[in-house]
Protein backbone atom coordinates (compact mmCIF):
# COMPACT_ATOMS: atom_id res chain seq x y z
CA UNK A 1 0.00 0.00 0.00
CA UNK A 2 2.95 2.43 0.44
CA UNK A 3 4.09 1.88 -3.03
CA UNK A 4 0.85 2.32 -4.29
CA UNK A 5 0.68 5.69 -2.61
CA UNK A 6 3.78 6.86 -3.23
CA UNK A 7 2.89 6.19 -7.19
CA UNK A 8 -0.31 8.32 -6.57
CA UNK A 9 1.44 10.80 -5.19
CA UNK A 10 4.16 11.42 -8.01
CA UNK A 11 1.45 10.70 -10.87
CA UNK A 12 -1.23 12.37 -9.93
CA UNK A 13 1.44 15.53 -9.41
CA UNK A 14 2.99 15.22 -12.53
CA UNK A 15 -0.54 14.51 -14.56
CA UNK A 16 -2.18 18.03 -13.05
CA UNK A 17 1.40 19.84 -13.06
CA UNK A 18 1.58 18.47 -17.04
CA UNK A 19 -2.65 18.42 -18.24
CA UNK A 20 -4.16 20.99 -15.58
CA UNK A 21 -6.97 18.73 -16.76
CA UNK A 22 -9.66 18.17 -13.29
CA UNK A 23 -11.10 15.10 -15.57
CA UNK A 24 -7.81 13.61 -16.04
CA UNK A 25 -8.30 13.15 -12.55
CA UNK A 26 -11.80 12.19 -12.13
CA UNK A 27 -10.63 8.84 -14.63
CA UNK A 28 -7.76 8.06 -12.59
CA UNK A 29 -10.79 7.32 -9.84
CA UNK A 30 -12.52 5.72 -12.88
CA UNK A 31 -10.11 3.55 -14.42
CA UNK A 32 -8.88 2.42 -10.49
CA UNK A 33 -12.60 1.01 -9.34
CA UNK A 34 -14.25 -0.13 -12.49
CA UNK A 35 -12.45 -3.46 -12.68
CA UNK A 36 -13.78 -4.00 -9.13
CA UNK A 37 -17.51 -2.69 -10.33
CA UNK A 38 -17.93 -4.80 -13.00
CA UNK A 39 -15.55 -7.94 -12.25
CA UNK A 40 -15.52 -7.54 -8.35
CA UNK A 41 -17.99 -10.77 -7.67
CA UNK A 42 -16.49 -12.96 -10.44
CA UNK A 43 -13.01 -12.38 -8.83
CA UNK A 44 -14.45 -13.34 -5.36
CA UNK A 45 -15.75 -16.61 -7.46
CA UNK A 46 -12.20 -17.05 -8.37
CA UNK A 47 -10.90 -16.39 -4.92
CA UNK A 48 -13.26 -19.48 -3.72
CA UNK A 49 -12.02 -21.81 -6.43
CA UNK A 50 -8.54 -21.16 -7.10
CA UNK A 51 -5.65 -20.18 -4.57
CA UNK A 52 -5.61 -16.41 -3.49
CA UNK A 53 -1.78 -16.36 -3.62
CA UNK A 54 -1.58 -16.38 -6.80
CA UNK A 55 -4.49 -14.03 -7.88
CA UNK A 56 -2.63 -11.33 -5.14
CA UNK A 57 0.62 -11.66 -7.37
CA UNK A 58 -1.04 -11.16 -10.52
CA UNK A 59 -2.07 -8.04 -9.34
CA UNK A 60 1.51 -7.20 -7.55
CA UNK A 61 2.84 -8.50 -11.12
CA UNK A 62 -0.10 -5.03 -12.41
CA UNK A 63 1.35 -2.72 -10.05
CA UNK A 64 5.23 -3.08 -11.11
CA UNK A 65 4.09 -2.82 -14.68
CA UNK A 66 2.68 0.67 -14.36
CA UNK A 67 5.31 2.06 -12.31
CA UNK A 68 7.88 0.90 -14.77
CA UNK A 69 5.55 2.93 -17.26
CA UNK A 70 5.57 5.72 -15.70
CA UNK A 71 8.97 6.28 -14.73
CA UNK A 72 9.83 5.00 -18.99
CA UNK A 73 7.56 8.04 -20.24
CA UNK A 74 8.55 10.36 -17.41
CA UNK A 75 12.39 9.76 -18.25
CA UNK A 76 11.84 9.91 -21.83
CA UNK A 77 9.63 12.83 -21.43
CA UNK A 78 7.06 11.50 -23.86
CA UNK A 79 4.26 11.22 -21.78
CA UNK A 80 0.80 11.76 -23.20
CA UNK A 81 -2.83 11.90 -22.31
CA UNK A 82 -3.35 8.26 -24.00
CA UNK A 83 -0.42 6.78 -22.23
CA UNK A 84 -1.66 8.39 -18.73
CA UNK A 85 -4.78 6.71 -19.74
CA UNK A 86 -3.47 3.47 -20.24
CA UNK A 87 -1.30 2.60 -17.07
CA UNK A 88 -4.06 4.39 -14.96
CA UNK A 89 -6.13 1.13 -16.47
CA UNK A 90 -3.39 -1.47 -15.81
CA UNK A 91 -3.34 -0.08 -12.30
CA UNK A 92 -7.10 -0.53 -11.68
CA UNK A 93 -6.15 -4.01 -12.64
CA UNK A 94 -3.96 -4.92 -9.97
CA UNK A 95 -6.48 -3.38 -7.18
CA UNK A 96 -9.24 -6.11 -8.92
CA UNK A 97 -6.51 -9.21 -8.38
CA UNK A 98 -5.59 -7.34 -4.78
CA UNK A 99 -8.26 -6.34 -3.00
CA UNK A 100 -11.14 -9.61 -2.63
CA UNK A 101 -8.09 -12.43 -2.53
CA UNK A 102 -6.31 -10.49 -0.16
CA UNK A 103 -9.34 -10.66 2.26
CA UNK A 104 -9.56 -14.27 1.79
CA UNK A 105 -6.54 -14.73 2.50
CA UNK A 106 -6.71 -13.06 5.95
CA UNK A 107 -9.61 -15.34 6.54
CA UNK A 108 -7.12 -18.28 6.04
CA UNK A 109 -4.77 -17.16 8.46
CA UNK A 110 -6.61 -16.35 11.41
CA UNK A 111 -10.03 -18.07 11.34
CA UNK A 112 -13.23 -16.61 12.51
CA UNK A 113 -12.47 -16.49 16.01
CA UNK A 114 -10.24 -13.28 15.77
CA UNK A 115 -11.18 -11.89 12.14
CA UNK A 116 -12.67 -8.87 13.55
CA UNK A 117 -9.43 -7.50 15.13
CA UNK A 118 -7.67 -9.28 12.16
CA UNK A 119 -9.57 -6.99 9.86
CA UNK A 120 -9.13 -3.92 11.64
CA UNK A 121 -5.44 -4.61 11.89
CA UNK A 122 -5.02 -5.27 8.27
CA UNK A 123 -7.08 -1.77 7.74
CA UNK A 124 -4.39 -0.28 9.91
CA UNK A 125 -1.42 -1.66 8.26
CA UNK A 126 -3.18 -0.49 4.85
CA UNK A 127 -3.05 3.27 6.23
CA UNK A 128 -0.31 2.94 7.99
CA UNK A 129 1.08 2.13 4.09
CA UNK A 130 -1.28 5.12 2.57
CA UNK A 131 0.58 7.15 5.53
CA UNK A 132 4.37 6.59 4.67
CA UNK A 133 3.38 7.06 1.25
CA UNK A 134 2.81 10.95 1.02
CA UNK A 135 5.79 10.98 3.13
CA UNK A 136 8.36 8.91 1.45
CA UNK A 137 6.57 10.00 -2.00
CA UNK A 138 7.36 13.14 -1.65
CA UNK A 139 10.62 13.16 -0.53
CA UNK A 140 11.33 10.29 -3.69
CA UNK A 141 9.71 12.83 -5.78
CA UNK A 142 12.31 16.02 -4.56
CA UNK A 143 15.38 13.96 -4.42
CA UNK A 144 15.29 11.74 -7.16
CA UNK A 145 12.59 13.22 -9.60
CA UNK A 146 9.57 11.07 -10.85
CA UNK A 147 11.21 8.77 -12.70
CA UNK A 148 13.76 7.72 -10.57
CA UNK A 149 11.49 7.63 -7.56
CA UNK A 150 9.22 5.33 -9.36
CA UNK A 151 11.78 3.45 -10.46
CA UNK A 152 12.70 2.89 -7.01
CA UNK A 153 8.64 1.97 -6.07
CA UNK A 154 8.93 -0.94 -8.28
CA UNK A 155 11.14 -2.22 -5.55
CA UNK A 156 8.74 -2.30 -2.68
CA UNK A 157 6.21 -4.32 -4.16
CA UNK A 158 8.44 -7.42 -4.39
CA UNK A 159 8.62 -8.40 -0.78
CA UNK A 160 5.04 -9.87 -0.92
CA UNK A 161 5.42 -10.85 -3.87
CA UNK A 162 8.58 -13.24 -3.06
CA UNK A 163 6.53 -13.83 0.37
CA UNK A 164 3.30 -15.21 -1.44
CA UNK A 165 5.16 -17.94 -3.53
CA UNK A 166 5.33 -20.06 -0.50
CA UNK A 167 3.12 -18.61 2.04
CA UNK A 168 1.39 -21.87 4.03
CA UNK A 169 -1.75 -20.51 3.72
CA UNK A 170 -4.39 -21.14 1.27
CA UNK A 171 -6.57 -24.13 -0.10
CA UNK A 172 -4.12 -26.30 0.28
CA UNK A 173 -3.53 -25.54 4.40
CA UNK A 174 -7.63 -25.39 5.15
CA UNK A 175 -8.51 -27.84 8.05
CA UNK A 176 -11.65 -30.05 6.98
CA UNK A 177 -13.40 -31.44 3.74
CA UNK A 178 -12.61 -28.72 1.30
CA UNK A 179 -15.26 -26.61 -0.27
CA UNK A 180 -17.32 -27.05 -3.12
CA UNK A 181 -15.49 -25.16 -6.30
CA UNK A 182 -18.63 -23.39 -7.36
CA UNK A 183 -18.48 -22.55 -11.15
CA UNK A 184 -17.43 -18.76 -12.29
CA UNK A 185 -20.49 -17.36 -14.28
CA UNK A 186 -19.41 -13.96 -14.89
CA UNK A 187 -21.80 -11.52 -14.44
CA UNK A 188 -24.79 -13.57 -13.60
CA UNK A 189 -22.86 -14.51 -10.49
CA UNK A 190 -23.57 -10.75 -9.33
CA UNK A 191 -27.39 -11.49 -9.53
CA UNK A 192 -26.64 -15.41 -7.67
CA UNK A 193 -24.66 -12.88 -5.21
CA UNK A 194 -27.07 -10.16 -4.23
CA UNK A 195 -29.90 -12.91 -4.26
CA UNK A 196 -28.53 -14.69 -1.72
CA UNK A 197 -27.66 -12.06 0.73
CA UNK A 198 -30.91 -9.92 0.13
CA UNK A 199 -32.38 -12.18 3.07
CA UNK A 200 -29.77 -10.72 5.28
CA UNK A 201 -30.13 -7.50 6.98
CA UNK A 202 -26.92 -7.02 8.30
CA UNK A 203 -24.89 -8.02 4.79
CA UNK A 204 -27.72 -6.02 2.89
CA UNK A 205 -26.82 -2.80 5.21
CA UNK A 206 -23.72 -3.73 5.25
CA UNK A 207 -22.55 -3.51 1.20
CA UNK A 208 -25.71 -1.04 0.75
CA UNK A 209 -23.48 1.32 3.19
CA UNK A 210 -20.49 0.65 1.58
CA UNK A 211 -21.79 1.16 -2.07
CA UNK A 212 -23.22 4.87 -0.88
CA UNK A 213 -19.76 6.47 0.04
CA UNK A 214 -18.04 4.81 -2.19
CA UNK A 215 -20.53 6.31 -5.33
CA UNK A 216 -20.67 10.14 -4.04
CA UNK A 217 -17.32 10.52 -1.98
CA UNK A 218 -15.12 7.23 -2.22
CA UNK A 219 -11.34 8.51 -2.15
CA UNK A 220 -11.83 10.99 -5.33
CA UNK A 221 -10.90 14.01 -3.85
CA UNK A 222 -7.32 12.48 -3.47
CA UNK A 223 -6.89 12.84 -6.70
CA UNK A 224 -7.69 16.97 -6.50
CA UNK A 225 -5.36 17.11 -3.58
CA UNK A 226 -3.22 19.17 -5.42
CA UNK A 227 -5.83 22.21 -6.70
CA UNK A 228 -7.25 22.01 -3.10
CA UNK A 229 -3.44 22.23 -2.06
CA UNK A 230 -3.34 25.28 -4.79
CA UNK A 231 -6.56 26.90 -3.24
CA UNK A 232 -5.02 26.53 0.18
CA UNK A 233 -1.73 28.23 -0.44
CA UNK A 234 0.91 25.40 -0.82
CA UNK A 235 0.73 24.13 -4.52
CA UNK A 236 4.46 23.75 -4.22
CA UNK A 237 5.69 19.97 -4.29
CA UNK A 238 6.83 19.97 -0.83
CA UNK A 239 6.46 18.99 2.45
CA UNK A 240 2.84 21.06 3.04
CA UNK A 241 1.42 18.94 0.30
CA UNK A 242 2.62 15.36 1.32
CA UNK A 243 1.28 16.62 4.49
CA UNK A 244 -2.46 17.02 3.44
CA UNK A 245 -1.85 13.54 1.40
CA UNK A 246 -1.01 11.77 4.56
CA UNK A 247 -3.35 13.75 7.24
CA UNK A 248 -6.49 11.04 6.62
CA UNK A 249 -4.16 8.04 6.90
CA UNK A 250 -2.72 9.63 9.95
CA UNK A 251 -5.73 9.99 11.60
CA UNK A 252 -6.89 6.27 10.34
CA UNK A 253 -3.68 4.65 11.53
CA UNK A 254 -4.64 6.34 14.89
CA UNK A 255 -8.25 5.08 14.48
CA UNK A 256 -7.03 1.38 14.15
CA UNK A 257 -3.97 1.73 16.83
CA UNK A 258 -7.24 3.22 19.31
CA UNK A 259 -9.74 1.36 18.76
CA UNK A 260 -7.61 -2.22 19.00
CA UNK A 261 -5.96 -1.65 21.92
CA UNK A 262 -9.02 -0.54 24.07
CA UNK A 263 -11.53 -2.43 22.50
CA UNK A 264 -13.81 0.11 21.58
CA UNK A 265 -16.74 0.59 18.91
CA UNK A 266 -17.63 -3.50 18.66
CA UNK A 267 -19.09 -3.91 15.01
CA UNK A 268 -22.71 -2.73 15.16
CA UNK A 269 -24.48 -1.81 12.07
CA UNK A 270 -26.26 1.30 13.56
CA UNK A 271 -22.78 2.28 14.70
CA UNK A 272 -21.22 1.96 11.51
CA UNK A 273 -24.27 4.04 9.89
CA UNK A 274 -23.51 7.10 12.38
CA UNK A 275 -19.89 7.23 11.98
CA UNK A 276 -20.35 6.81 8.30
CA UNK A 277 -22.69 10.29 8.38
CA UNK A 278 -20.02 11.81 10.74
CA UNK A 279 -17.45 11.44 7.82
CA UNK A 280 -19.11 13.12 5.30
CA UNK A 281 -19.43 15.83 7.58
CA UNK A 282 -15.78 16.07 7.92
CA UNK A 283 -15.26 15.74 4.47
CA UNK A 284 -17.73 18.71 3.52
CA UNK A 285 -15.94 20.02 5.96
CA UNK A 286 -12.41 19.71 4.45
CA UNK A 287 -13.87 21.39 0.76
CA UNK A 288 -15.38 24.39 2.49
CA UNK A 289 -12.70 25.40 4.90
CA UNK A 290 -9.92 28.09 3.37
CA UNK A 291 -7.47 27.28 6.02
CA UNK A 292 -4.59 25.26 5.97
CA UNK A 293 -4.64 23.89 9.57
CA UNK A 294 -8.53 23.39 9.46
CA UNK A 295 -8.09 21.84 6.01
CA UNK A 296 -5.44 19.17 7.96
CA UNK A 297 -8.01 18.56 10.97
CA UNK A 298 -10.73 17.67 8.63
CA UNK A 299 -9.06 15.19 7.24
CA UNK A 300 -7.42 13.58 10.37
CA UNK A 301 -10.80 13.66 11.49
CA UNK A 302 -12.21 12.22 8.56
CA UNK A 303 -9.55 9.35 8.35
CA UNK A 304 -10.49 8.44 11.81
CA UNK A 305 -13.79 7.63 10.88
CA UNK A 306 -13.20 5.83 7.71
CA UNK A 307 -11.46 3.41 9.34
CA UNK A 308 -13.93 2.86 11.67
CA UNK A 309 -17.02 2.60 9.80
CA UNK A 310 -14.96 0.59 7.02
CA UNK A 311 -13.48 -1.94 9.13
CA UNK A 312 -16.47 -2.21 10.65
CA UNK A 313 -18.78 -3.03 7.66
CA UNK A 314 -16.29 -5.32 6.22
CA UNK A 315 -15.96 -7.42 9.75
CA UNK A 316 -19.97 -7.37 10.00
CA UNK A 317 -19.55 -8.59 6.18
CA UNK A 318 -17.26 -11.28 6.49
CA UNK A 319 -18.86 -12.78 9.83
CA UNK A 320 -21.89 -13.23 8.48
CA UNK A 321 -20.93 -14.15 4.91
CA UNK A 322 -21.83 -17.98 4.06
CA UNK A 323 -18.55 -20.24 4.00
CA UNK A 324 -19.18 -21.83 0.82
CA UNK A 325 -19.60 -18.29 -1.14
CA UNK A 326 -17.49 -16.12 1.26
CA UNK A 327 -15.47 -15.15 -1.49
CA UNK A 328 -18.49 -13.78 -3.68
CA UNK A 329 -20.17 -11.86 -1.19
CA UNK A 330 -16.38 -10.27 0.49
CA UNK A 331 -16.78 -9.50 -4.01
CA UNK A 332 -20.04 -7.83 -3.60
CA UNK A 333 -18.79 -5.65 -1.19
CA UNK A 334 -15.85 -4.93 -2.61
CA UNK A 335 -18.00 -3.77 -5.58
CA UNK A 336 -20.01 -1.94 -3.45
CA UNK A 337 -17.04 -0.42 -1.38
CA UNK A 338 -14.46 -0.37 -3.92
CA UNK A 339 -16.23 -0.46 -7.33
CA UNK A 340 -18.64 2.20 -7.22
CA UNK A 341 -15.69 4.65 -6.35
CA UNK A 342 -15.96 4.58 -10.66
CA UNK A 343 -18.45 6.87 -10.47
CA UNK A 344 -16.94 9.17 -7.39
CA UNK A 345 -14.59 10.47 -10.29
CA UNK A 346 -17.67 11.99 -11.98
CA UNK A 347 -19.30 13.23 -8.95
CA UNK A 348 -16.43 14.90 -7.70
CA UNK A 349 -13.91 14.76 -10.89
CA UNK A 350 -15.62 15.34 -13.53
CA UNK A 351 -18.39 17.49 -12.16
CA UNK A 352 -15.10 19.60 -10.28
CA UNK A 353 -14.68 20.53 -13.59
CA UNK A 354 -18.08 22.47 -14.39
CA UNK A 355 -19.12 23.74 -10.68
CA UNK A 356 -15.07 23.72 -8.66
CA UNK A 357 -13.94 20.94 -7.18
CA UNK A 358 -14.81 22.65 -3.69
CA UNK A 359 -18.45 22.54 -4.60
CA UNK A 360 -18.24 19.02 -6.30
CA UNK A 361 -17.49 17.35 -2.79
CA UNK A 362 -19.45 19.63 -0.71
CA UNK A 363 -22.43 18.68 -2.72
CA UNK A 364 -21.43 14.88 -2.72
CA UNK A 365 -21.05 14.78 0.91
CA UNK A 366 -24.56 16.63 1.99
CA UNK A 367 -26.30 13.89 -0.64
CA UNK A 368 -24.31 11.08 1.45
CA UNK A 369 -25.18 12.04 4.70
CA UNK A 370 -29.10 12.01 3.77
CA UNK A 371 -28.74 8.95 1.87
CA UNK A 372 -26.94 7.44 4.99
CA UNK A 373 -30.22 9.08 7.39
CA UNK A 374 -32.12 7.22 4.81
CA UNK A 375 -30.56 3.91 5.26
CA UNK A 376 -30.62 3.88 8.80
CA UNK A 377 -34.12 4.90 9.34
CA UNK A 378 -35.22 1.94 6.60
CA UNK A 379 -32.39 -0.73 8.35
CA UNK A 380 -33.97 0.63 12.21
CA UNK A 381 -37.53 -1.04 11.09
CA UNK A 382 -37.22 -4.53 11.58
CA UNK A 383 -35.66 -3.80 14.80
CA UNK A 384 -39.14 -1.97 15.86
CA UNK A 385 -41.12 -5.12 15.01
CA UNK A 386 -38.51 -7.62 16.77
CA UNK A 387 -36.05 -8.56 13.81
CA UNK A 388 -32.78 -9.97 15.11
CA UNK A 389 -31.03 -8.02 17.65
CA UNK A 390 -27.44 -9.57 16.26
CA UNK A 391 -26.10 -6.20 15.13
Amino acid sequence: MMADSIEHVISYWIIFQKFHAPALGGFAIVSHWLPMLVFGVSMGALADRFDPRRLIQIGMLCFMTASLSWSALFMTDSLQMWHAVVILVIHGMGSLFWNTPSQLLIHDIVGPVQLPSAVRLNATGRYLGLLAGPAVGGGILLALGPAHGLLLNVLIYLPLTLWLWKAPYGPRFRAGAPAPRGAVRGLADIVLTIRDVSGNRILASMIMLAGGYSFLIGNAYQAQMPEFARDLGHGDAGPLYSMLLAADATGAFIAGMLLETRGLLQPSTRTAFLLAMLWGCAIGTFAMVKSYPMALLSLFVAGFLELSFSSMAQTLVQIHAPAQIRGRVIGLYGMGALGLRAFSGVTVGVMGGVLGIHWSLVLSAGVLVAVITGLLSFSARPAAVGASSAD
